[in-house]
């Protein structure tokens, strides 16, 4: 079963793509997107990850939680539901 990631800390220059990429070295990633900001359309620093199995999840969470990414130190944890 798929789990979604918070994945806050980007650098604003982050796309999709990248942020894909770098989540694949952990296992199968089914979606990655960047929140940007309604209005301007600029990154806001944060995005998801939806990691196709549940010990893909696990292991994207230890390989990029406090690492460096660009110059940033990334954030990441399983996403909690909307309130």
């Amino acid at each position: 079963m798929a789990r979604k990631l918070f994945v806050g800390g980007l650098p604003y220059r982050t796309t999709g793509d990248e942020l894909k990429d770098a989540f694949s070295q952990a296992g199968e990633v089914a979606t990655a997107s960047i929140v940007t900001d309604r209005e301007t359309g600029r990154s806001r620093g944060f995005g998801f990850v939806e990691m196709a199995q549940d010990a893909d999840a696990e292991k994207a969470i230890s390989m990029w939680n406090g690492k460096d990414f660009g110059g940033r130190t990334l954030t990441v944890s399983e996403a909690r539901p909307k309130a």
